[in-house]
C-alpha cells in the first residue's frame, strides 16, 4: 500500500523562512496569518490529508463512480464522510473572502492545503477544486444577487460548482461551441447543448451542483466574441435560498479514463434548463478566463503533487528492497545485498524528483504570494506588477510543472522496477493521475502559446523584462557570497540562454509564425528551469544565513545547499541545449506533406 506524509516542514520553510508572509501583515488579510496560525494550517491540514484522504486514493481509484439508471452518480466508499469532515473542519473556507462565510486568508495558505490535498487524493481534491474556480468567476464577474444566493453555500462546501467549456467538437477552439442560450420573458434563458469532460459534473457529495455554462445567444458573432456565459444550477434555488424542483441538465455518461477515476468527470446534456447571465452578454469567455487561471495554477500543483507522493514512496521503497551491491564495495558486509539508494542511478533519480519538487514548491507558493499581491498590495503600482508577473508564470507552472510532475512520477515508478508495473504497490496510479495534469486547462502546448504568443509581448514585454531584471539582480547580488557566488553563476548562464532564445523569437517569430509555434515548448522549459533556478538560490540564500547561526535543524540547511548544488548542476544547463533545439526553427518540423505522416501505405 502506498502512504503520504504532508511535506509540512519544507512547506514552513519556504512560507515562513523564504517568503516571509508575516511581513505582509499590514495587508488585509495578512494580518491573521501570523507564523503560530501558519504553523497550525499546515500542521493540521497536513494531518487530515495524510490520515483521512490519502487511505481512500487506491480503494476510490479501484471503485470509480458510479451512474444509475435515473442520472445521479454515486462517489466512491468513503467519499461523503470524508468530504463532510473536510467541510466541518472548514478548509475549503480557508483563503475565500470572510463576506461570504470564508476564513481570508491569504492564497499561500490555500495553496499549501492544495498541494496536501492532491497529493494525498488528487480526484478527491477535484470536488472542492472545481468549486473554487466557480467561486473565483462569480466573485469578479456575478451581480450581487447571484454572489448573495450562491457563494455563502459553495463556500461552506455544502453547493459545489463547475466549468463547462468542452463540447464533442470543440476543446480549446471556444469559437466551435454550439450550446444555444434563449432569451426567456422572466429574464432567465434556456440552455440547450452537450458538453463534455465536466469534472465533478455529477455526485453525491453536495445537496446543489453550480454549474457555470459557456453559450451562445441568437444571433451572436460565430467566433469566440460570440459566447457568453450563463450559471446553471442543478437544483433551482427557491428566494428563501433552500434547494427547488430538478433544472433541465443530466449527466448522460461517466468518461472511461486512464486515471483520477474516483472524480466523476461527465457527459451533461442540457435540456432548455434554466440559466442566468454572468457578467456581460458576449463577455463569457473573459469571464471564464478567471476560472481557468485558477484552474491552470491549481493543475500546476497537481503535477508538483503526483510528484511529491510518488517520490515518497520510491525514497522508502529504495531504503527497503536490496539489489547489488555499491560499486564503491559493500554498503552492508552483514547482508547478502546493498539497499538500491546506493546505486548512482537511482540516486540520480530521487535527486531529480528532490530538487524538482522541492524548487516547484517554492515556485508554486511564491505565484500564491503573487495572487494575493495583485489584490492586497498597498499600492496600484505593485498590484499592478504582481498580477503581470503571476500572468507571465501561470502557463510556466501549468506546462512545465506538470511536464516534469508527470516525467518524476514516472522515474519513481522506474525505482520500483517490476513492482511499480503493480497496482498494489500505487505507483503506477500515481503515474496515470498525473498524466491528466498535462492535458487538461488547456494542453500544455497550449500554455506554450500563451507564453510565447501573449505573454512575452504583455505591454510591450514589460513582464518578461521584469522577471529578467529579477533574476539578473538577484544573481548579482549572490555573487558576493563565496556559497553563493557558484550557483548565481550558473543561474544567470541559464538566464543568458532565455535572453538569447526570446531575442531569436523577436528577431523571427514575425517573418515566420511557426518559429514560435516549433520553439514554444522549448521555451516554456526554458523558462520553468530557469524559475526554478531562481527559487533553489533564494532557497540556498535563506538557508546558508540560518546555517550562519548554528540552528538545531542544521541538517535541514545543509541539505538544501546540497540540493541546490545538485541543481543548478544537473538542471540549469539543460537551457543551454533547448535554446539550441528553439534557434534550429520550424523548417524540419514542418517540412513533410500530411501524407507523409502515414505508414500503412
Amino acid at each position: 500500500m502506498p502512504s503520504y506524509t504532508a511535506p509540512a516542514r519544507d512547506t514552513r520553510f519556504v512560507v515562513n523562512e523564504v517568503l516571509d508572509v508575516a511581513s505582509y501583515g499590514n495587508l488585509p488579510g495578512f494580518e491573521s496569518a501570523t507564523p503560530d496560525i501558519i504553523d497550525t494550517v499546515i500542521g493540521e491540514g497536513g494531518r487530515f490529508c495524510a490520515e483521512v484522504l490519502a487511505p481512500l486514493n487506491l480503494s476510490g481509484d479501484e471503485q470509480g463512480c458510479t451512474r444509475h439508471a435515473d442520472g445521479s452518480v454515486t462517489t466512491p466508499d468513503g467519499f461523503k464522510d470524508a468530504y463532510k469532515q473536510f467541510c466541518e473542519a472548514g478548509w475549503g473556507t480557508l483563503a475565500q473572502p470572510e463576506q461570504f462565510g470564508g476564513q481570508g486568508m491569504p492564497h499561500v495558505l490555500g495553496f499549501a492545503l492544495e498541494e496536501f490535498i492532491s497529493s494525498a487524493n488528487q480526484a478527491f481534491g477535484m470536488y472542492p477544486g472545481l468549486t473554487n474556480g466557480a467561486v473565483s468567476a462569480l466573485l469578479a464577474k456575478g451581480s450581487p444577487e447571484q454572489q448573495e444566493k450562491y457563494l455563502p453555500k459553495m463556500i461552506s462546501g455544502e453547493w459545489s460548482g463547475t466549468m463547462n467549456l468542452t463540447e464533442p467538437q470543440c476543446g480549446t477552439d471556444l469559437g466551435l461551441i454550439r450550446t444555444k442560450a434563449e432569451p426567456q420573458a422572466d429574464g432567465s434563458y434556456a440552455i440547450t447543448g452537450t458538453k463534455i469532460f465536466i469534472s465533478a459534473g455529477e455526485h453525491d457529495l453536495t445537496d446543489n451542483i453550480i454549474h457555470l455554462v459557456l453559450a451562445k445567444l441568437p444571433g451572436a458573432p460565430d467566433s469566440t466574441k460570440g459566447i457568453s456565459l450563463f450559471v446553471v444550477p442543478k437544483f433551482l434555488v427557491n428566494d428563501d435560498g433552500s434547494v427547488g424542483e430538478r433544472n433541465g441538465v443530466s449527466c448522460g455518461s461517466i468518461e472511461e479514463k486512464m486515471g483520477i477515476h474516483a472524480n466523476a468527470t461527465c457527459v451533461l446534456n442540457y435540456d432548455e434548463a434554466k440559466g442566468w447571465l454572468v457578467g456581460e452578454e458576449n463577455k463569457g469567455l473573459a469571464a471564464m478566463f478567471i476560472m481557468m487561471n485558477a484552474a491552470r495554477l491549481g493543475v500546476g500543483i497537481q503535477g508538483l503533487s503526483q510528484a511529491e507522493v510518488a517520490y515518497q514512496n520510491a525514497v522508502a521503497y529504495a531504503k527497503d528492497r536490496r539489489q547489488g551491491r555499491a560499486l564503491t564495495g559493500p554498503a552492508d558486509p552483514e547482508a547478502k545485498a546493498d539497499p538500491i539508494i546506493v546505486h548512482p542511478d537511482v540516486r540520480r533519480m530521487l535527486m531529480d524528483a528532490k530538487a524538482f519538487t522541492e524548487g516547484m514548491r517554492a515556485l508554486c507558493l511564491w505565484g500564491a504570494l503573487l495572487v494575493d499581491l495583485s489584490h492586497k498590495a498597498s499600492t496600484e503600482e505593485e498590484r499592478a506588477e504582481a498580477d503581470a508577473m503571476i500572468g507571465l508564470l501561470t502557463p510556466v507552472i501549468k506546462g512545465y510543472g506538470t511536464d516534469k510532475g508527470y516525467a518524476v512520477a514516472t522515474d519513481m515508478q522506474q525505482v520500483f522496477g517490476g513492482h511499480g508495473y503493480i497496482r498494489e504497490w500505487g505507483m503506477e496510479q500515481f503515474v496515470r493521475d498525473a498524466r491528466i495534469a498535462q492535458i487538461y486547462e488547456g494542453t500544455n502546448g497550449v500554455q506554450a502559446m500563451d507564453l510565447c504568443g501573449r505573454k512575452l509581448a504583455y505591454k510591450g514585454g514589460a513582464a518578461i523584462q521584469a522577471f529578467f531584471k529579477m533574476v539578473g539582480d538577484e544573481c548579482s547580488a549572490a555573487k558576493s557570497d563565496e556559497t553563493l557566488a557558484p550557483l548565481a553563476e550558473k543561474l544567470e548562464k541559464a538566464l543568458g540562454e532565455q535572453q538569447a532564445a526570446t531575442m531569436w523569437f523577436m528577431q523571427n517569430a514575425m517573418k515566420n509564425p511557426d518559429d514560435l509555434g516549433a520553439g514554444a515548448h522549448d521555451y516554456m522549459h526554458i523558462m520553468g528551469i530557469v524559475s526554478l533556478g531562481l527559487m533553489w538560490l533564494r532557497m540556498a540564500k535563506v538557508a546558508q544565513a540560518k546555517l550562519a547561526s548554528a540552528p538545531d535543524d542544521k541538517a535541514f540547511y545543509e541539505t538544501k545547499l546540497a540540493t541546490a548544488r545538485y541543481y543548478i548542476e544537473r538542471f540549469l544547463p539543460d537551457a543551454g541545449a533547448l535554446r539550441r533545439k528553439l534557434e534550429a526553427g520550424s523548417e524540419a518540423v514542418m517540412a513533410l506533406n500530411e501524407d507523409a505522416f502515414d505508414t500503412a501505405a
